[in-house]
């Protein structure tokens, strides 16, 4: 019986996503557990694996269309089934006969036929339609590069499989710009005061809303304005920190181990902070408070489109290193695109470091439905007072933290804060 595929579900927030690119084309055999497609959702680029096997018979969507959860994309074909002689879908994309080689005279008659509409988020280049080449590129690099008359057939990839993003797109135009030649400029008049204001002009660009970055606006927005936000602050010794790392990193690079970086004991310390702490642990749900009985600690890391959180399982019971490991591959598969709905869903509370973009402190916006996000600043060196009352160099973090009044209490905020202060000032605590 023919299996239509539709479009997953590939997150919790998910209502429709975009097809990068199909990896199996029509013809082509498939086998269960194989890569269909790419598929770009509100958090990640995914591959989107078959469940059933057979032969691709038609495609419905191309590659670059947005389409909604549960819509038809193609259709399987058993061994010596044969395809509906009416499909419901419409006319697919692309059969087997497109892709085989036509008769020159064809071509010319297929000439003279009206060119079909090229979705608003992908259209093509003249060049690139003249030449029925596709060129591997982002939805948004070919509006960039249609706004700005950049040839994409030109341009080197640096996306995952050499796609072309915007960032190339934007850097060809500049480099073109620089290398038009500057006409001369005139002679000043001799009277300055009769010098017009020169006029910049700059051609604005309008960048459409991936479906990332139009689900973190609806969700920060009804953060934002439905969850009661307070906030605490607090003031952390950074010195204790400072040396167990150096410490640490000196034997692990004689043994030729991966160094540790103050987010990996920031990480950790806010793991232990939270199991010492349960009530913070937890989130709104409705009429009850769901309190949590282990610590899946979320992390946000910066990529191209937005920001995405990974999430460490059961973090209060990983140790240093076991944490350390796990970020460093969660953000790497996070910038190539390469999550798992299952590695960024779930979090029970986030850790947002902005220290290395040398920011001083600043208070995130709770990711719904958590109840707490800590927010990390920079090292600072500062004078300080010590315990004699002297006025000494030291260095110096501040933490921010916004909680959820429905859930957690200034009093308990600052328990939370107060223990991660006893850790990070003290962190071999956390280690045993």
């Amino acid at each position: 019986m023919p299996i239509t595929i539709e479009m997953p579900k590939l997150s919790d927030t998910m209502t429709e996503g975009t097809l990068l690119r199909w990896v199996k084309k029509v013809g082509d055999t498939v086998a269960v557990g194989d890569v269909l497609a790419e598929v770009e959702t509100d958090k990640a680029t995914m591959e989107m694996e078959a469940f059933d096997e057979g032969t691709l018979s038609e495609v419905y969507v191309g590659d670059g269309q947005t389409v909604q959860v549960g819509q038809k994309l193609a259709l399987l074909l058993g061994d010596g089934e044969a395809k509906p002689a009416e499909s419901k879908s419409g006319s697919p994309v692309s059969k087997q006969s497109d892709v085989q080689k036509k008769p020159d005279t064809e071509k010319k008659a297929s000439q003279t036929k009206q060119p079909e509409p090229v979705p608003a988020s992908q259209p093509l280049k003249p060049a690139e339609a003249e030449s029925g080449v596709r060129v591997k590129a982002s939805p948004l690099a070919r509006k960039v590069a249609a706004e700005l008359g950049v040839q994409l057939q030109t341009l080197p990839g640096s996306g995952p499989g050499g796609r072309i993003v915007r960032d190339d797109v934007l850097s060809a135009h500049e480099n073109r710009s620089q290398t038009v030649p500057q006409a001369p400029k005139p002679a000043a008049p001799a009277t300055p005061a009769a010098i017009p204001p020169l006029a910049v002009s700059q051609e604005d660009i309008k960048i459409q809303l991936g479906g990332m970055r139009r689900t973190i606006a609806a969700r920060l927005l009804e953060a934002k304005t439905t969850i009661p936000h307070f906030y605490l602050q607090a003031d952390v010794d950074a010195e204790p920190l400072v040396q167990l790392r150096q410490q640490l990193n000196t034997a692990n690079e004689a043994a030729g181990l991966p160094k540790f970086t103050v987010n990996d004991f920031i990480l950790k310390a806010t793991a232990v902070t939270a199991a010492h702490v349960p009530k913070a642990n937890a989130s709104f749900a409705g009429d009850t408070i769901v309190q949590y009985g282990s610590v899946q600690l979320a992390c946000a890391v910066a990529i191209d489109d937005g920001l995405v959180t990974p999430v460490i399982r059961d973090a209060q019971a990983k140790s240093l290193s076991q944490i350390s490991a796990e970020i460093k591959d969660l953000a790497a598969k996070a910038r190539s695109k390469k999550l798992k709905p299952e590695q960024y869903q779930g979090g029970t509370l986030t850790v947002s470091n902005l220290g290395s973009y040398g920011v001083d402190q600043f208070f995130a916006i709770i990711n719904p439905p958590q109840s707490l996000i800590l927010s990390v600043g920079a090292i600072l060196k500062k004078p300080v007072v010590n315990a004699a009352g002297a006025i000494v160099p030291g260095q110096r973090i501040v933490f921010g933290l916004s909680c959820d009044h429905r859930v957690v209490d200034g009093a308990i905020g600052a328990q939370f804060l107060a223990e991660l202060k006893r850790l990070l000032e003290t962190p071999a605590l956390m280690l045993v």
